[in-house]
């Protein structure tokens, strides 16, 4: 068994592109190697591991074979009657076994449905590994995505970065690829600033990862611990302080470094009379520093960066932080104090000239559309039973967007929403207001463009999640009412992320909304507007909205919640308009998931389904109801009454959200679906007995699917 490298590199790679692309070169690796039978027939009989840095991607393979296998084909040629007449071979018969490889004699008769035809044993010799990998890995390296490519030199070579080397190896062999005009070998390159630039590979395997660190190259897991440890380190150094963890920042100056070390720097504490998100924003998203906070997690004049080198002896580097630091915060200070001599009430009008969408109108045009969808939406959640502000949702979505008109936003578009909520709590909105009136709609907006992914949390305020909502919905009922809806990778408006943001806050805020008709009544929003003179029909924006909230639904249960794909299928098949409600109902299910009586009834599904479905097909329809007819089984007699008894209590319990009670009164039908099963034949040659039957098995299947569709549930759960 053998050891193989593969490196490609080249110049620095965007940080937030490297862990997508180094684990779909590591994915595209394995699949070559499985497909070619160069481990023991499975990905996991070899080790796949991944190196990645700035500017290199790295695979190592470790237990991979030098070649493939032989392999022994039974080949099969014309038949017995054509290949031999009078008991000698036939031309056909000759060119056969020339085509095969072997000689006339050897030749076999072998029986077949069809007849007896001539085979040959052919022995099919395993190629190299080097060979095989020479020839598949240039292609490979070529079609990996990238959100953005680089074209250089000729118009065909084409990479996210231009490649510089590429280092391809079994053991201490190179093998001979090459791609976009660079011929593989056993060269690699250290670190750019604190190596002597080449760095010869003698092995795949361990020699690979130790040269590089020689090299001052760590690999990920080590740079993150080396970075860590700094972070603490440069900390201590400042009494009752502490680094403000984010790993979303972690990850990002992770892939910006190679050998990492940091700095401790400071700024003048009076601009912490700024509000901290600025402040952190700044540090965070545009300089890549981590804020300093005492232990009650209040910000410190300080700040933390990550170097890709190992020390700043003369401080150079963090004086030329601290400067730049300096300037940022003097612009964010300019634009907070320049925005205060406009209110965001008078901000309103100037919405009419920024653009929405260039069919959609302007965000003017927007909030009037979001003010009328949120009344909507309160007028539900308030019959629901739950208590809302209307008054607030009101004038935070009146404002919401306003925030967009600041100079502050201009330069810093990540703090869009934030700054409204800022500058709402700063503000005198309404002398008749009272002030928690104010800040009821100061966190509105604050929050309403929460959550940002599924990791995100909800907005604060039963108001929020309403103007968050009703924010969302609004663009995903206006973008598919064009057309716009996203396909396999494209999403260019994040609808998803927005419908994700939808389900994610009725789920958690427990809001009786249901889907399709929250985004019918945000489509109605757009009636008699210029937009809707593009918008496709009735039918196909409720088609397209319907699977696209599913498969959202689907999303948030299976991978946020963490329940079985089957169970959620199984509930989706039964409701998915309500969010609260599939919730509830996929945890009742997986608590009697496993219960010998849903077992059973779960079986009896699957059958009662395709014994209507074979009955349809044939064009036999069931009665319009069950009736007891004299010819009729006492079996079936029995289920029919245990319908009858259980039906109404059943539905009453489902009315009620009791759905662990309700399953377990329908698994006391196991015995008589059992009896049904075994001594009743239901398609009957009676056409009224036949037609009877269908109707009870079909009344049962409905009664059975309230909660779930249990045909869903994976057989081996059955």
């Amino acid at each position: 068994m053998a050891d193989f490298l593969l490196e490609i590199g080249c110049e620095e790679i965007p940080a937030r592109m490297i862990d997508a692309a180094s684990a779909e070169l590591r994915d595209r690796v394995g699949a070559i190697l499985t497909r070619e039978r160069l481990g023991r027939g499975d990905l996991a009989s070899f080790e796949l591991t991944s190196f990645d840095t700035p500017r290199r991607l790295a695979v190592l393979a470790s237990g991979i074979s030098a070649a493939q296998a032989d392999v022994v084909e039974q080949v099969t040629g014309p038949s017995v009657n054509v290949a031999y007449k009078d008991g000698q071979p036939t031309p056909a018969a000759l060119a056969f076994a020339k085509k095969a490889g072997v000689d006339v004699s050897q030749l076999e008769k072998t029986s077949t449905a069809k007849g007896e035809y001539i085979t040959a044993r052919v022995t099919k010799k395993g190629r190299t590994a080097a060979e095989i990998l020479t020839e598949a890995l240039p292609k490979e390296i070529a079609t990996i995505y990238w959100p953005k490519n680089m074209y250089w030199r000729k118009p065909n070579e084409r990479f996210v970065r231009p490649v510089r080397w590429v280092v391809a190896m079994l053991d201490a062999d190179a093998i001979p690829l090459e791609f976009d005009g660079i011929r593989a070998g056993k060269n690699s390159r250290g670190n750019r600033i604190l190596s002597d630039g080449a760095v010869t590979i003698p092995r795949a395997g361990s020699a690979y990862v130790e040269s590089l660190r020689a090299a001052k190259v760590l690999g990920r897991g080590e740079r993150e611990h080396q970075i860590r440890k700094a972070l603490d380190a440069a900390t201590r150094t400042i009494p009752d302080a502490r680094w403000r963890e984010d790993k979303a920042l972690l990850d990002t100056v992770v892939n910006l470094t190679e050998f990492p070390s940091v700095i401790l720097g400071g700024f003048d504490p009076q601009f912490l009379t700024l509000p901290e998100e600025v402040l952190v924003t700044v540090m965070r998203d545009h300089q890549k520093y981590f804020a300093v906070e005492d232990t009650r997690g209040k910000l410190l004049p300080h700040f933390l960066t990550v170097l890709n080198t190992d020390s700043d002896p003369r401080g150079l580097i963090r004086h030329g932080n601290e400067r730049v630091l300096r300037a940022r915060f003097n612009d964010a200070r300019f634009f907070w104090e320049t925005d205060q001599k406009k209110s965001l009430l008078e901000r309103v009008e100037l919405l009419r000239h920024v653009t929405f969408q260039k069919d959609l109108g302007s965000y003017y045009e927007k909030t009037r559309r979001v003010q009328r969808l949120c009344s909507w939406l309160s007028e539900q959640i308030k019959q629901g039973g739950l208590a809302v502000r209307p008054g607030v949702i009101h004038k935070a979505a009146c404002l919401s967007k306003t925030d967009l008109t600041t100079e502050l936003v201009k330069e810093f578009t990540e703090l869009q929403g934030i700054v409204g909520g800022l500058y709402a709590r700063v503000q005198q909105l309404d002398e008749s207001l009272p002030e928690a009136t104010r800040m009821a709609i100061a966190d509105a907006i604050y929050d309403h463009y929460k959550p940002e992914s599924t990791e995100d949390d909800a907005p604060r305020s039963m108001e929020g999640a309403v103007l968050s909502v009703g924010d969302k919905a609004d663009s995903i009922a206006g973008m598919f009412a064009l057309g716009l809806v996203p396909s396999g990778s494209k999403d260019p408006f994040a609808l998803r992320r927005q419908a994700n943001a939808i389900v994610k806050v009725i789920a958690e805020k427990k809001l009786p909304l249901r889907l399709g008709e929250m985004m019918r009544d945000a489509r109605a929003g757009y009636q008699k507007s210029e937009a809707e003179k593009k918008f496709v029909d009735d039918a196909e924006f409720s088609r397209t909205t319907t699977a696209f909230f599913r498969e959202r639904v689907e999303f948030y249960l299976k991978d946020v919640r963490g329940f079985a794909y089957d169970v959620v299928k199984a509930v989706l098949g039964a409701d998915a308009e309500d969010v609260v409600d599939a919730l509830e109902r996929a945890e009742a299910v997986k608590q009697v998931l496993y219960m010998p009586e849903f077992q059973a009834i779960g079986a009896a599904c699957k059958r009662i389904r395709n014994i209507l479905k074979q009955a349809a097909e044939k064009g036999i329809r069931p009665a319009a109801k069950f009736e007891y007819l004299p010819e009729a089984a006492h079996e079936e007699k029995n289920l029919a009454a245990y319908l009858e008894t259980n039906g109404p209590r059943i539905e009453a319990q489902r009315k009620a959200k009791k759905y662990g009670e309700a399953l377990l009164l329908l698994a006391t039908a196991r015995e008589r679906v059992d009896a049904f099963f075994d001594k009743v034949m239901v398609m009957a040659e009676d056409e009224r007995v036949r037609a009877n039957r269908l109707a009870l098995l079909q009344t049962l299947l409905r009664e059975f699917s309230t909660i779930a569709d249990f045909s869903e549930i994976a057989a081996e759960k059955m």
